[in-house]
Formats: C-alpha cells, sequence, structure tokens
C-alpha cells in the first residue's frame, strides 16, 4: 500500500545535540528544570503536555494532560476524580508519565507512584484557573457517555447561568490534582544513526543512580 511505504520512510536525522552522563545533574529533578526550560524557550507547542499512562485490570492506557506544577513530591497534573484515569490511578497507585520535545530532539520518561495532592493546593490551584475552565470542570461529567455536543453546550450554559452571580465558583468535590512522585527517570537525546543518548535514574535508599542504556 502507498500509505505503508509513505510509513517506512518516514524518518529524520537527529543531529541537534547529545547528552553524557557528565553532562547530566545527580538530582533527576534538576536536569528535568533544566530540560524543561529549554523547550519553553524552543518552538515546541505546549511543552508542558505529557502523555499520562496508567493500568486498569491488565489494561495499559494513555492519554494527554498538560503539567500544572512541579513540588518536591512531584509532578502535578489537574482532572476530574471520577474520569476514566480518575478510577485507574485509584485501583492502582503506578503510572508514567512521557514528554516528547520534537524541535529539541528530546523525550523525558517518568515513572512513579500517584496520589491525590492535599484539597488546599486543588483548591488554590481552581481559582486561580480561567473561568470558562472552572465552569467546564463543574459542567462536564468527564468520561460519561453524552448523548450530542448540543447535550455538552445544554450542560455548560446551565452552569453558566446557575453561577451568573457567583464571584467565586466552588470546585467541584470530584475535582482536583494527582502528583507523581517519581523512581525513574529516562532522559533520551535523539542522535544520528539512531545511536541515541539514553540516560537514567533509577531511585535507591541512597540517592539516584546514574546510568547509559543503549538505544
Amino acid at each position: 500500500m502507498t500509505q505503508n511505504l509513505i510509513l517506512e520512510n518516514l524518518r529524520v536525522s537527529y543531529q541537534a545535540n547529545k547528552l553524557d552522563i557528565d553532562d547530566c545533574d545527580p538530582r533527576p529533578e534538576k536536569q528535568f528544570d533544566k530540560w524543561f526550560k529549554e523547550a519553553l524557550h524552543s518552538e515546541c507547542d505546549e511543552p508542558n503536555a505529557l502523555v499520562l499512562s496508567t493500568v486498569f485490570q491488565g489494561q495499559p492506557r494513555g492519554r494527554v494532560v498538560l503539567l500544572k506544577g512541579v513540588s518536591p513530591e512531584g509532578f502535578l497534573f489537574y482532572t476530574n476524580y471520577s474520569s476514566a484515569k480518575g478510577i485507574e490511578i485509584q485501583s492502582n497507585d503506578k503510572a508514567a508519565a512521557t514528554f516528547l520535545w520534537l524541535p529539541l530532539q528530546r523525550q523525558v520518561r517518568i515513572e512513579g507512584v500517584i496520589k491525590k495532592v492535599d484539597q488546599t493546593t486543588s483548591e488554590e490551584y481552581f481559582h486561580k484557573r480561567p473561568r470558562g475552565s472552572q465552569l467546564g470542570a463543574i459542567a462536564s461529567p468527564q468520561s460519561q457517555k453524552v448523548s450530542s455536543r448540543a447535550d455538552l453546550e445544554r450542560m455548560f450554559s446551565e452552569a453558566e447561568k446557575k453561577f451568573e452571580h457567583v464571584k467565586i465558583l466552588p470546585r467541584p468535590a470530584e475535582w482536583g490534582g494527582y502528583v507523581i512522585t517519581p523512581t525513574y527517570f529516562e532522559f533520551w537525546q535523539g542522535r544520528d544513526n539512531r545511536m541515541h543518548d539514553r540516560i537514567v535514574y533509577l531511585k535507591q535508599a541512597s540517592g539516584w543512580d546514574l546510568q547509559r542504556l543503549a538505544p
């Protein structure tokens, strides 16, 4: 098939940069911060976008969410606790996050344990969001079946009308944050001839152990 021929021949020669253990900060969160700042100043669209991977009843599941904070505990994002991913996290507290910054020819993989953040953190972030985003969180029964787009628009309009004269919107009890506390990092730098650089950080009792992996 023509499509398969096109796919088979799609490839890019990665030559933008290199990565060695000696280049890496001994603290993976500092190495991530360095790369993230470089992604912010590159041509990446939404450099805080990550693929969140969870497991439910033995089935891996993934979706894109947006990183909304980094704390000493780990990496934060926000969602509906009753959503599909919320149910998956409730049944299995292991998760992975993958960042891809193509203009820099870089990828970061993170694995760890995930849990809800405290209510104060969720409350504070909820009220920093645009009002329309707050109303959307109130109106949408996330991951539940709806009959049409018109129904979604109706739900939003009803929430908009209900809180028309309310300055500070109430955060839904089922909406809030999660934090991924890492036990594993992998920093991937694309290189020529598929001989990519892969440096991993493995969490040990004494700290982080750095290793190079073959591509």
